[in-house]
């Protein structure tokens, strides 16, 4: 006889907030702790924490959309973590020519450096017409702040060779197209940046680029900066292989030295890859994979990566492998990794942050986004928070640190959780049908359902469990045609129906877990410690609900159905979320030592 456990998950209070659950869920974007200020369009919040302790915010702004007339570099001070900031402090003007994607970086001694895309030589049309998107070209140019961000120095230009990207680029190499999305990090006493130059206009055929410094936290002389590019040679970070689109490269360093950089691709997944000579050369980059070998899903949007004071990785994705820019930024995911024989060993993920409304897949490059991109990462004392943008908001919010730290124990923690358990029994051989609690209604309220298994045989149609009532309102488990497990949850004619991957339940020992969260609406499922990501099935292993489903309390009678093919061993019922760490760590609690 086999042995089976399967988890569903029903997470509809504050799914991630494991202090306490309240109707005031903190992953809301909704719920932000801060609002930046910005003129209309806003991009790449990035946030520095001054010497005096004010957090700078540098992002890039304008009175219109994205790539429009007026787009600039500007800064605010928040002196009350995120709560408040000042107003709009120019560090370009809004006149033409623009400038924009500002990435800060404080020195060892105090001083803000800012780097961003400047289009100093006002390229506006291209072969005698006029161009839609002149951000991404021109000099590349910095400027600095002695003052904790109030006042920015004169502008400089960093030096930019010219490679083989550059000569095939529409304007023959006489204008260079790129531009970064990675803050600056400090490697030893030198400060790395990854970019992205480009061969097309207005943005493809890309590859990764890093400026070096090795003096910059000791030379207060800006013009006595010594500046790297690297690789070396004439080629940037590429592999014909990953597809034409190739960019947003960032970077962090891991403990050895060890350069890890990921960027964002065409084809639906992310690419990493490794320098172990201070970024020199690089190894073949390749789609990157989670510790259970999956490679990872994420649209054209940007994999934000970030390193922690305590040595461990944090990566922002939209776990989907979706092509393309628009409509696919909600919910934001994110995946603790630490570092396994030289390399980042990515685990499983959580929903980060998430907008209550659906995306519109129409949505695009300047029009109203529903979802959220570009973040940053403040790390203070152990305390946690993520910038944003919904490219016409910018927004702060606080983090519960449990969330990320229980990310980087999951491979640790093999304890059953408790809390909200309403409901146990660990016989239900000789039971048919029983009373559980009353579950809380979606969109303000989250069960769970756990179910130990021996399993013969999965047969089409065989019912494990339902509390339906005479009109067919409530929850079931059953086993689909394809031979995986499906909750369905109905409620007057409205109904969800969602299962595990196709081929991920066998006749073996099995943990499946279904995280249904009624407040950012969307139900995932995971499988033996493995949250499901669709696989090469779906472009994603989670669904969205129908807003309209509430009250899946049936009849308030649970009917089971074992038979000699299917046997319930136990049951337990919580009235909240179980998170992807917490259906880990059950998983792990029955796994023999």
């Amino acid at each position: 006889m086999k042995i089976y456990i399967l988890i569903f998950s029903f997470s509809f209070l504050n799914a991630l907030n494991m202090k306490a659950q309240s109707t005031k869920d903190w992953r809301s974007i909704q719920n932000e702790t801060g609002r930046i200020p910005s003129e209309n369009y806003c991009d790449q919040p990035y946030v520095v924490v001054a010497k005096n302790n004010d957090w700078v915010c540098v992002l890039t702004t304008g009175p219109g959309t994205e790539s429009q007339n007026g787009q600039h570099v500007v800064a605010s001070i928040s002196s009350d973590k995120g709560i408040t900031w000042s107003p709009l402090i120019n560090i370009e003007p809004s006149e033409l020519p623009v400038s924009s994607w500002a990435i800060p970086y404080v020195t060892s001694y105090g001083r803000i450096y800012v780097f961003y895309d400047f289009n100093g030589g006002n390229i506006n049309t291209l072969n005698g017409e006029a161009i839609n998107h002149n951000t991404e070209l021109g000099w590349y140019c910095f400027k600095y702040s002695d003052d904790h961000g109030k006042t920015w120095s004169k502008r400089y230009r960093l030096p930019m060779k010219k490679t083989t990207i550059d000569f095939i680029n529409p304007f023959n190499g006489e204008v260079q197209l790129f531009w970064g999305v990675s803050k600056p990090i400090t490697v030893g006493n030198s400060m790395y940046f990854a970019f992205t130059k480009m061969g097309v206009h207005p943005q493809d055929l890309g590859e990764g680029w890093f400026y070096k410094s090795d003096n910059i936290n000791i030379e207060r002389d800006p013009e006595k900066l010594n500046w790297i590019q690297l690789p070396n040679g004439d080629e940037g970070i590429f592999e014909t292989s990953l597809g034409i689109t190739q960019e947003e490269h960032n970077i962090v360093s891991l403990s050895n030295g060890t350069l890890y950089c990921i960027f964002r691709t065409g084809e639906g997944y992310p690419a990493d890859c490794y320098s172990y000579d201070g970024g020199k050369s690089w190894s073949i980059p390749v789609f990157a994979r989670d510790r259970n070998s999956r490679v990872i899903k994420n649209p054209r949007a940007c994999p934000r990566l970030f390193k922690c004071s305590n040595g461990k990785y944090l990566l922002w994705y939209h776990n989907n492998n979706i092509k393309g820019y628009a409509g696919y930024r909600n919910p934001a995911w994110v995946v603790g990794g630490e570092e396994k024989n030289g390399r980042i060993e990515w685990g499983q993920p959580e929903i980060l942050l998430y907008h209550p409304d659906p995306p519109t897949m129409s949505k695009g490059i300047g029009k109203k986004w529903i979802g959220m991109s570009y973040p940053d990462l403040i790390e203070e004392n152990g305390s946690y928070w993520i910038t944003e943008t919904q490219k016409d908001i910018a927004s702060i919010h606080a983090i519960d640190s449990e969330l990320f730290n229980s990310m980087w124990r999951q491979g640790i923690d093999k304890t059953i959780t408790t809390k909200g358990l309403i409901f146990q029994d660990e016989d239900l051989r000789s039971k048919r049908s029983f009373s559980i609690p009353r579950l809380p209604e979606l969109g303000n309220g989250a069960f769970s359902i756990e179910l130990l298994l021996k399993i013969k045989e999965l047969r089409p149609g065989k019912i494990i469990l339902e509390n339906k009532d005479a009109r067919g309102n409530g929850f079931s488990i059953k086993v689909t045609p394809k031979r995986t497990i499906a909750i369905s949850l109905k409620d007057e004619g409205v109904e969800c129906l969602w299962d595990t991957d196709p081929g991920t339940v066998k006749t073996e020992k099995q943990h499946i877990v279904f995280i249904v969260d009624g407040l950012s609406n969307i139900v995932t499922t995971v499988v033996n410690g493995i949250l499901c990501d669709g696989g090469r099935y779906r472009p994603t292993g989670w669904e969205r609900l129908n807003p309209k489903l509430s009250n899946i309390n049936g009849s308030g009678e649970l009917h089971v159905y074992p038979d000699l093919n299917f046997e319930i061993k136990s049951l337990r019922i919580y009235n909240r979320y179980l998170t992807t760490s917490e259906s880990i760590s059950n998983f792990r609690s029955t796994l023999t030592p």
